[in-house]
């Protein structure tokens, strides 16, 4: 009835190496019409492998007929026509399929062999990933001699291009080769190794079997496994591979991400962040990892920003590192020196970051203007307020379209009133206690926050609408009690997430933190301290570096 399920178990045969089962499996696939471009080809490659060009060529002139476009099918053509001596046939394909597609690489690289023509080099350069691809289409046809020919021009410059060249001496019954081969591909740099190809298991599984002491093959291997959600599969992989090199610094990495993330063993991902660290405390990426780890596990800020100091010259390195520093000298009532650092730094936008570094910079003048007010000196507080209304170039950012700054406003009205300057401090207010006013769970960076809808409530008791005061803040209580013990689901086409996730976030552990905000809120606006107070630690506790949470519970003290 569906030739597809016969292609895919054709497909996984013809892995295993078990060729006569999956030639059965695609002659089955054919007789679905839907399926008959691609079984033939895969029927092609089989034929050529056991050396029978002409039938070879008889399945793939079928695959084409169903469909012309089918490159990869032409490209085997073209090859076939070229190892039995029929070149001008092969030209005529070439010239067929250049003229469909001017970029198509199997067909320069083809002609490239029949004529010496330079242009596939002058096109492609030795780009690894090319040269692997085309080199795996030859090897899976049995042409052995096309593939090493391609792989050996970049085999020592990428590693998977060198376990590749011994995979494929290994199919070629060079055995004593392909142990060379991929003894010598264990002993290139690693950078910007990435396995992604199902082949590619199959390469490095006979790599570890010719060289069981290579500690990169299961490295990569690991990383495939990771990458297509086999975490156990992965785990055990880079397990293995810091059995045999325990000073790779990546792998103890990879491990500590694993460790959290899918095993929930946050001692032994930290051990391994913190191995990892220790063997190239140069790489500031693993710095912030580790940072936000330690920041995972509730540790307190100033302990994170005691370490972050003394390590400056990485925490400079990176926008992310550099933000979660002034987010720290924020959380630690740094606030001139938080201001000091983001105005001495030129920031560029990336994904997770969206508001981090305009919500700093308003934070930061907006508690200096209540330090200010605090010491009676209105105009200071007026000058920082002025200010924050305005993101200056370097912080990479522009404003939202209809930002709500409610709080700049409401102290904006608190300094024009102890002034006395009730008309100024009347039309602050009166901004301030305008927007929406109705709570939303914050899953975004472009949601609203529940802080602005608090200082519509302190805004209304200014301009002595007490009972719309009354019920904005008792709306912030009983949202977060409604809603404290929601599912929560994300949305897949969301336009931010509030971070970049390193570490997987209970998504219901971060709702309930967001009610209990809610709730210390509106019960600090409605004068219960006590409430606001025991909200608040609730917070705190499941994120000591909660930043609202930490600057609104200080107003419990000075009330």
């Amino acid at each position: 009835y569906d030739g597809e399920p016969f292609y895919n178990l054709g497909l996984a045969l013809s892995m295993q190496q078990r060729y006569a089962e999956a030639y059965e499996s695609f002659h089955k696939a054919i007789w679905n019409a839907a399926w008959q471009d691609a079984a033939y080809f895969a029927l092609a490659r089989l034929a050529s492998r056991k050396g029978n060009f002409l039938q070879a060529l008889d399945f793939v002139d079928r695959s084409l007929n169903r469909n012309a476009r089918h490159y990869r099918a032409r490209h085997l053509k073209i090859a076939l026509l070229r190892r039995s001596g029929n070149r001008e046939e092969a030209r005529k394909e070439i010239l067929q399929s250049l003229e469909c597609d001017p970029m198509e690489y199997g067909a320069l690289w083809e002609r490239f062999l029949l004529e010496s023509d330079p242009s596939f080099e002058n096109i492609v350069r030795p780009q690894a990933a090319i040269y692997i691809e085309l080199a795996l289409d030859y090897a899976h046809a049995g042409l052995f001699e096309e593939a090493l020919n391609l792989l050996e021009r970049v085999a020592d410059q990428d590693p998977l291009a060198a376990y590749t060249v011994g995979w494929v001496l290994a199919q070629s019954g060079q055995e004593q080769a392909a142990g060379l081969m991929f003894r010598a591909a264990a002993s290139i740099d690693a950078d910007y190794c990435f396995p992604n190809r199902i082949e590619d298991v199959l390469v490095l599984q006979a790599a570890q079997r010719a060289n069981p002491q290579d500690a990169r093959a299961p490295y990569y291997l690991g990383n495939f496994w990771y990458a297509h959600r086999c975490y156990d599969d992965a785990i055990a992989c880079w397990e293995r591979a810091r059995s045999l090199d325990p000073d790779f610094p990546t792998t103890h990495r990879n491990l500590g991400l694993a460790y959290f993330n899918k095993v929930h063993d946050s001692r032994r991902s930290l051990e391994s962040f913190q191995k990892a660290f220790a063997l190239d405390p140069s790489d500031a990426r693993v710095f912030f990892e580790l940072d936000q780890l330690r920041k995972r596990m509730n540790r307190v800020p100033r302990e994170r920003l005691v370490i972050l100091e003394q390590h400056m010259d990485l925490v400079r390195q990176r926008d992310d590192l550099s933000i979660e520093y002034i987010s720290l000298l924020n959380l630690t009532g740094q606030h001139e020196e938080a201001y000091r650092q983001l105005m001495q730094r030129n920031f560029h936008p990336w994904e997770g970051g969206e508001g981090k570094v305009t919500a700093q910079y308003v934070i930061s003048l907006v508690e200096m203007a209540r330090a200010a007010l605090a010491e009676g000196r209105a105009q200071a507080a007026i000058a920082a307020l002025s200010r924050a209304q305005v993101y200056p170039h370097n912080l990479g950012e522009g404003k939202l379209y209809g930002a709500q700054e409610n709080n700049i406003f409401y102290y904006l009205g608190c300094a024009f009133e102890s002034l006395g300057e009730l008309r100024n401090a009347q039309a602050n207010f009166e901004q301030a206690s305008g927007g929406l006013s109705e709570p939303t769970s914050a899953t975004y960076y472009n949601d609203q926050p529940p802080d602005m809808i608090f200082y519509q409530g302190l805004a209304q008791l200014k301009l002595d609408h007490i009972e719309a005061s009354h019920a904005i803040f008792t709306r912030l209580v009983e949202f977060g009690a409604t809603h404290l013990s929601d599912e929560v689901r994300m949305d897949y086409f969301a336009v931010s997430l509030p971070d970049f996730l390193v570490f997987d976030v209970d998504i219901h552990e971060r709702n309930r933190l967001h009610c209990f905000y809610m709730m210390a809120l509106g019960h600090l606006g409605l004068g219960d301290l006590s409430a606001a107070k025991e909200n608040f630690d609730a917070v705190l506790a499941m994120d000591p570096s909660h930043l609202g949470a930490t600057l609104h519970r200080r107003m419990i003290y000075q009330i």
